[in-house]
């Protein structure tokens, strides 16, 4: 119980610093790994020479997800092991605070959000072009609206609630796991000529880890927008999209903002058919703000679910006062 407690603690100090202070603005230690990791698929992954099998490019990305992953787990393994409780108590802290990205994410968000505000749609299209993969410069002012706004729900899921729900299954090795899981995806996960075979054991990995995760930050949408049309999006919306994962994120958190999100959107390759997700009107800047309100609130109501169970566990096991 104690450790439990101890857990929340952690959580309540990472998000106080990522409050603070953000991310890194330099020396990011995922920086350093998307390096290495972008090495190590260059390696094994050549674009020249003779093309192998779907099979063997499928070994090759799990030799390479072992490769880049299994040297983080060993120190974290070691860290978790060798250290004394105080010291291992502040790299758990670190540990955290680097792999979530609430204010980042808000910050993001915000600046496309005052791009909109102030009708400067090629700034809007520039700063939104930073964190979707779909070609920016074809949007207009709803289209931007849209794709921010859908980037801040489903990174939510990912990089706030996922990391929250790993740290406190798994502790450190945990959040660092999923984390790079999570890179490894957003690097190799992309369903193309070069990475439809070699990307699919992250991707699948991904998938896993991020399944209870994506469905309780589900829930936090619901519980905090409105709630029975977020519920009814997500029960009759989810399946259609092509994501296990951010079907039920986006679905629950467009209707718990209570507007319409989904649709052909443009991507490098053309218009790519997508389902809509949610109902009501369209999204605008004022929507991409509520979502950053919506992620911040589910994060403030999980710290004070999580202090209520740890405070009740503590009482149970030192013994209620007769």
């Amino acid at each position: 119980m104690e450790t439990f407690f101890g857990s929340v603690l952690v959580c309540v100090a990472a998000l106080v610093l990522d409050r603070w202070l953000g991310e890194p603005a330099r020396w990011h230690p995922l920086v350093g790994f998307g390096r290495w990791a972008a090495g190590v698929e260059r390696y094994l992954n050549p674009s020249a020479g003779p093309v192998p099998s779907p099979g063997h490019r499928i070994l090759r990305g799990l030799v390479a997800v072992c490769l880049v992953v299994a040297p983080v787990l060993l120190v974290a393994g070691w860290l978790v092991s060798a250290l004394p409780q105080p010291l291992l108590w502040l790299a758990e802290v670190a540990g955290l605070w680097l792999a979530l990205s609430l204010r980042g994410l808000a910050e993001h968000g915000q600046a496309v959000a005052q791009a909109l505000h102030a009708g400067d749609l090629a700034r809007a299209r520039q700063l939104v072009g930073r964190i979707v993969s779909r070609n920016a410069q074809a949007l207009d002012d709803r289209g931007v609206a849209a794709a921010a706004t859908e980037s801040m729900l489903e990174n939510g899921a990912d990089a706030v609630f996922a990391s929250l729900f790993w740290y406190l299954v798994a502790g450190l090795p945990g959040v660092l796991l999923h984390r790079m899981i999570n890179t490894l995806d957003a690097m190799w996960g992309y369903r193309n000529d070069r990475f439809l075979y070699f990307g699919r054991v992250a991707a699948r990995l991904d998938d896993a880890m991020n399944w209870l995760p994506a469905r309780l930050t589900a829930l936090t949408y619901a519980a905090l927008g409105h709630s029975r049309l977020a519920l009814h999006c997500w029960r009759r919306q989810a399946a259609a999209w092509d994501s296990p994962n951010a079907g039920p994120v986006m679905a629950s958190g467009a209707g718990a903002l209570g507007v319409t999100l989904g649709g052909p959107a443009p991507y490098a390759g053309g218009l790519k058919p997508r389902p809509l997700l949610g109902s009501g009107p369209a999204a605008t800047a004022a929507t991409v703000e509520a979502a950053i309100r919506l992620i911040q609130r589910g994060a403030g109501l999980w710290l004070v679910v999580l202090l209520v169970l740890a405070t009740i566990a503590r009482w149970l096991a030192t013994g209620a006062p007769q």
